[in-house]
């Protein structure tokens, strides 16, 4: 791994949650043990109004982290805009409470970072918790037909995603970013609530102008699903994605790909009417009946600000 400047960088570590203490007391420690040095990052947990006692059990076992405690539970995404309004640090680094990262992990995360300036945003290596040999993502792409794909997902970890390159954009539960970059592009959208928020924001750092670099030293173990999953996910993946394309596309690319995204969107229908019975298929159902339903909304807010060209956006695409 490369050597940070001196003095490096100052890090906000920003952590929602909601009725995650048993999460934290994993998630925690582990930030505890980083190589980077202690006085050079601040840990920000944001309380979504839990009601297992997460503000005390932070107050007395985790002193050090600094509480953003909610009156009412807002959500996911306001809760993580929440805690970077609360930040003090030049690169914001977004983590979920169902993770535990190696000792090096901040260190090679901002290293990255740091080392490339055009770009904005920086992936981990996400590992699954309890099969840490498993890969979750090697940072995030993004297919011709608006789908996300986690790249190396489920594929077992033996070297072959152990260089950086540069990549769509990072996963949210373990990524950093500029606060630059952020602000510049508005960071996650509220409207959104939760479910991706790291896509929609990756496509308008893109469009900026900002890359997205993967770090294969920041390795992380992530509990899928810990906070989320199931019937959630799935309404909020089915809606959020048509919202997602409607906003940031560009005309061009839209019109060479409109058929794949079409078509994806049917099989993805398609699929959840065959298995109707389940909870999670409806979900997903309802999800693309909301975001098509909200589609003119989505289509007025389109990102007009673009400084890179459409065959770059093309070149991103799988």
């Amino acid at each position: 791994m490369e050597t940070l400047s001196f003095p490096p960088p100052f890090i906000s570590i920003v952590i929602p949650t909601y009725n995650g203490r048993a999460l934290l007391a994993v998630c925690l420690p582990a930030l505890r043990g980083q190589s980077y040095p202690a006085d050079r990052f601040e840990v920000i947990v944001v309380d979504d109004a839990s009601s297992d006692g997460t503000v005390g059990y932070l107050a007395a076992e985790f002193p050090e982290v600094r509480v953003v405690a909610l009156a009412q539970n807002s959500g996911f995404i306001a809760a993580c805009n929440a805690g970077v309004a609360a930040a003090r640090g030049e690169i914001l680094v977004l983590l979920n409470n169902d993770t535990e990262a190696e000792p090096g992990w901040l260190e090679a995360l901002v290293t990255a970072l740091m080392k490339h300036p055009e770009a904005g945003s920086a992936a981990s290596k996400m590992l699954l918790f309890d099969r840490r040999d498993t890969l979750h993502t090697a940072g995030d792409m993004m297919g011709q037909d608006g789908i996300p794909r986690n790249r190396g997902v489920w594929e077992r970890d033996e070297g072959q995603y152990d260089q950086q390159r540069w990549v769509f954009g990072p996963c949210g539960g373990a990524a950093a970013y500029r606060q630059e970059a952020w602000q510049q592009a508005g960071g996650f959208d509220p409207a959104l609530w939760m479910y991706m928020e790291d896509v929609d924001l990756a496509w308008r750092l893109q469009r900026l102008g900002w890359r997205s670099i993967y770090a294969p030293e920041a390795r992380i173990y992530h509990q899928l699903s810990a906070t989320g999953g199931g019937v959630l996910a799935s309404y909020y993946t089915g809606r959020n994605t048509l919202w997602v394309i409607a906003r940031n596309w560009p005309d061009a690319l839209l019109r060479r790909h409109w058929w794949a995204i079409v078509r994806a969107q049917l099989r993805i229908a398609w699929d959840a009417l065959r298995a109707w019975r389940g909870e999670a298929a409806r979900a997903r159902l309802r999800g693309q009946i909301a975001g098509l339903l909200g589609l003119p909304r989505a289509w007025r807010q389109r990102q007009k600000a673009q400084r890179v060209t459409d065959d770059y956006l093309e070149s991103l695409l799988m």
